[in-house]
């Protein structure tokens, strides 16, 4: 299979294998007894993130992380950009108190914490464990908050058959392996082929891959009623992938690359969620979306521009 065959390859299997997994996983959260706020705060989002999580192991394991971590970063703008841009085309969300307290504050740290570690061209092994080790923080205090309350997870992204929950894990997993030699092979072979650095492929064409779970799980919430769902995975899965998946794939392989290349990814990621911030009465507008896509654009404006350099 030539290289755009085993990308597409790649992307589909992203999409069918995360979608499949995230169902699964709430539903085995739910089978286990694990609370619905745990399941909301935690599982769904740690779900929707397995594509990247796949990418990053595939591509560290590979000699390759320079793909993981534009696949990781951009799929952080994509989240918010273009998903959640989309999700308030739709109408206006309301921001629950605990995401604005919590995950805003980390979000907007994280960009500003990987440039810092990226200043001396290199994040080490040991700057892969710093990462892992404020994730763990973060989780633990996300955990302790999420026991106090109820959320709309179970019912919108949950699978209760035990034998379809089962299925869905175990396949989504399958898909997700599949698509993370895909997308890795398929990416390297396209930036080989055509100039242009690993990192910025894995920043566009593989970030968009990987990112249709959150996709999917935000729309289809949004048009359920449940705004708290989709803005809970699109922060908890920019945070998974901000300062979890990337801290796998230095760990695995530390990661060399020029500031330059991310300081776009890390800097539109930052506007976008200063962008999303809500104001006091958690209600965070419909015109901000337009604002967001307009953001979107102009990233891969700026990426194509570096890639062309």
């Amino acid at each position: 299979m030539n290289d755009y065959t085993l990308l597409l390859l790649g992307v589909v299997c992203a999409g069918l294998g995360g979608e499949l997994f995230v169902r699964g996983a709430v539903g085995l959260a739910h089978w286990a007894r694990v609370r619905p706020g745990i399941i909301g705060a935690t599982v769904a989002a740690f779900a929707t993130s397995s594509p990247e999580l796949s990418v990053a192991i595939n591509s560290a394991l590979a000699g390759n992380p320079k793909i993981s971590l534009g696949d990781a970063l951009g799929s952080n703008v994509v989240n918010v950009a273009l998903i959640l841009g989309l999700a308030l085309l739709i109408s206006g969300i309301q921001s629950p108190r605990d995401s604005v307290k919590r995950d805003f504050p980390v979000g907007v740290l994280i960009p500003i914490i990987t440039g810092v570690l990226f200043l001396d061209g290199e994040l080490s092994r040991i700057d892969g464990l710093l990462m892992l080790g404020m994730f763990c923080a973060w989780l633990v205090a996300t955990i302790i908050e999420a026991r106090k309350q109820r959320s709309a997870a179970d019912k919108i992204l949950g699978e209760h058959r035990v034998w379809l929950v089962v299925l869905s894990c175990v396949a989504g997993l399958a898909l997700l392996v599949a698509a993370g030699n895909f997308i890795v092979k398929g990416a390297r072979g396209l930036a080989l082929a055509f100039g242009v650095g690993e990192f910025i492929i894995g920043a566009t064409i593989v970030a968009i891959g990987t990112s249709v779970p959150e996709l999917a799980t935000t729309i289809i919430a949004k048009l359920r009623g449940h705004d708290e769902v989709g803005l809970g995975t699109i922060l908890g899965s920019n945070i998974f992938n901000g300062i979890f998946i990337i801290a796998v794939a230095a760990i695995i392989h530390p990661i060399t690359v020029a500031w330059r290349e991310i300081a776009i990814a890390l800097v539109f990621g930052l506007v976008a969620l200063a962008c999303t911030y809500p104001p006091r009465s958690g209600f965070i507008e419909r015109r901000r979306g337009i604002l967001l896509l307009a953001l979107y654009v102009a990233y891969l404006a700026a990426l194509f521009q570096l890639g062309v350099a």
